[in-house]
């Protein structure tokens, strides 16, 4: 494999618009992200060497920020303050997701402090209007954005399922005009799965005080007919998210990034990046079989997290709260993308056992290395501040890690509190020519983009990677059963120590009983959240406008602040949830 860099024409545009200077060519870019990320020569030339084969490709902040002139952030993932019960406080998290959404970065609010609708507000004489009209608001300041620097906005918005209003919450998005600028998501405790398995009533409660009781299968199916016709709200299991957090003894989390593979604490900032797969599948004859070259990962690994930890120091941020926030714990995403052509070239079906075996070694492979790369980067550097060696080793997720390495934080402790997590690298896999998408199987062989410039549309028929590099037909997703889908998940997560962005497809056969099933089963799979799409819902005819149109900026903004913002959203056309800022 000697080619570098993208090849076909729209993964060659999609670099050039989305990631590159004005006038810079691949190997520039690579140097550029390179110089800017790295310790010495050494650092510097294995770096770029990994950047140029494509075996790393850096979240999509990262590749537009870092070395630029650009005033923007490297990090894709923010999570605002808890959304306070005040209005001037309300005023203030708006006022800051504005910023942060300015300078690049996606943003999540966790509303549930917010009193429901009908609560009688004292000082004014008044009732309070409920979480969602707030939502009204954010989503209103995201487009203006959006429109300002022409591109999508990114939100997430999560309720806790106990929450009073939590049935407006699931039902808002039943149309195809309200809060387009957020994905919603469910905050789901154990409480509540204890009762939807057991079919026992449920309370509503804020600030103690009960407001109703409901039958907990009641709200579970209003839930899932949301999603079942509307591709939203996800679910998130948080106490799960909680109970395997690293960081149990310092912090607590309510929300997410808009793509929800970053669970993040109050102005939670988390950069991401994605090993490459394909790039580490060797079709040279050894025993006349095709192989994974897990010797290279290896050696790559140390210096994608050395790199990507520079980034945490030399970057800038919108807020001096996520600033503190992010050098305190120093939190990276790194995950894994191509991983679809990579076992069909394997000759593994994806979704099968063989498949979810192939995940998890993947996953552990990964991760372990990882995290003994963050070790030998504290014994030189230090290990994040808010390192407790007793506290963070009992935590249940490093408790799973190889002894060796729980070793070796036991002796020089961590650098970064948490390294893992899979995105959906909608983008990115494009640049790389078309690769798989995450831990996605392949949506279609082939499909044509439509790229909007100012002369007019321009048509690319775009192939995915392994039928075009490799002469593999990959099974697409629509022959995938649900139930292999959310196993991939559960498969993945079970290494992963932040969580996984994966888009479950149902398809047209699945009854509604089947696909109330799905989330029962990963939930009892060990995933951290769920999101479905289902083509034949309500959502479908509404996405016309979908991920495979882009729009070319001519004239760029005088401010320079003003870019991408990031947005996630699903096409109609395959399913997949993306984020243009990965």
């Amino acid at each position: 494999m000697t080619n570098y860099g993208p090849q076909i024409p729209v993964a060659i545009w999609a670099d050039e618009q989305k990631y590159r200077q004005p006038g810079e060519e691949f190997t520039q870019k690579c140097g550029r992200v390179a110089g800017a990320l790295t310790d010495g020569k050494e650092h510097y030339d294995k770096f770029y060497n990994i950047l140029k084969d494509q075996r790393f490709l850096p979240g999509g902040r990262v590749q537009a920020a870092a070395g630029s002139f650009r005033k923007v952030t490297a990090f894709n993932c923010f999570v605002m303050q808890k959304v306070p019960d005040d209005f001037l406080g309300i005023m203030d998290v708006m006022t800051q997701a504005g910023q942060t959404m300015r300078l690049g970065g996606g943003v999540g609010y966790d509303f549930s402090d917010i009193r429901p609708k009908g609560e009688h507000i004292k000082t004014l004489g008044s009732q309070a209007s409920g979480p969602v009209t707030f939502m009204q608001i954010a989503d209103a300041i995201c487009k203006t954005i959006a429109s300002a620097g022409h591109r999508r906005g990114a939100q997430m918005a999560t309720l806790r399922v106990d929450h009073p209003d939590i049935v407006e919450f699931v039902t808002a998005k039943n149309n195809s005009t309200n809060l387009t600028q957020f994905n919603m998501s469910v905050l789901v405790t154990d409480k509540f799965m204890e009762a939807v398995k057991n079919d026992d009533d449920f309370d509503l409660v804020w600030q103690g005080k009960v407001y109703n009781t409901i039958r907990a299968r009641s709200l579970w199916d209003s839930i899932l007919r949301s999603t079942w016709d509307w591709a939203e709200p996800g679910v998130i299991f948080i106490d799960r998210i909680n109970q395997m957090n690293n960081l149990w003894y310092v912090e607590d989390i309510s929300a997410t990034n808009p793509c929800g593979e970053q669970p993040l604490p109050p102005y939670g900032a988390c950069l991401l990046g994605s090993f490459n797969t394909t790039r580490y599948t060797d079709f040279e004859e050894v025993g006349k079989k095709v192989f994974f070259d897990w010797d290279q990962l290896a050696q790559d690994i140390p210096h994608v997290v050395r790199a990507q930890d520079n980034i945490i120091d030399e970057t800038i941020y919108p807020l001096f709260e996520q600033e503190r926030e992010a050098k305190n714990k120093r939190r990276m995403g790194l995950g894994v993308t191509g991983v679809a052509n990579t076992l069909e070239a394997l000759g593994i079906r994806y979704g099968s056992e063989e498949a979810q075996e192939f995940v998890r070694k993947l996953m552990r492979f990964i991760t372990n290395r990882c995290y003994m790369a963050s070790a030998s980067l504290a014994a030189e550097k230090g290990p994040f501040p808010l390192f407790d060696e007793e506290k963070y080793l009992n935590g249940k997720f490093i408790k799973k890690l190889d002894p060796g390495v729980r070793d070796a934080i036991s002796r020089f402790g961590v650098r970064n509190s948490h390294l893992i997590s899979i995105a959906p690298t909608g983008t990115i896999s494009l640049t790389a020519n078309n690769v798989s998408s995450g831990i996605e199987p392949v949506f279609s062989h082939s499909y044509t983009r439509t790229i909007q410039t100012v002369d007019g549309p321009m048509y690319e028929e775009v192939e995915d990677y392994a039928l075009r590099e490799w002469g593999i037909e990959c099974i697409t997703a629509d022959k995938i059963t649900v139930e292999e889908h959310v196993d991939m998940l559960n498969a993945a997560q079970e290494w992963v120590d932040s969580s996984v962005s994966k888009t479950c497809n149902v398809g047209d056969s699945v009854g509604w009983e089947q696909f109330k099933d799905v989330y029962m089963r990963a939930y009892e799979g060990g995933a951290k959240g769920c999101t479905t799409f289902r083509a034949a819902g309500k959502r479908f005819g509404i996405l016309n406008a979908s991920a495979s149109e882009d729009v070319v900026e001519e004239d760029k903004a005088e401010d320079e602040t003003e870019v991408e913002g990031g947005a996630c959203y699903i096409d109609p056309e395959t399913g997949m949830r993306s984020c243009d800022s990965i």
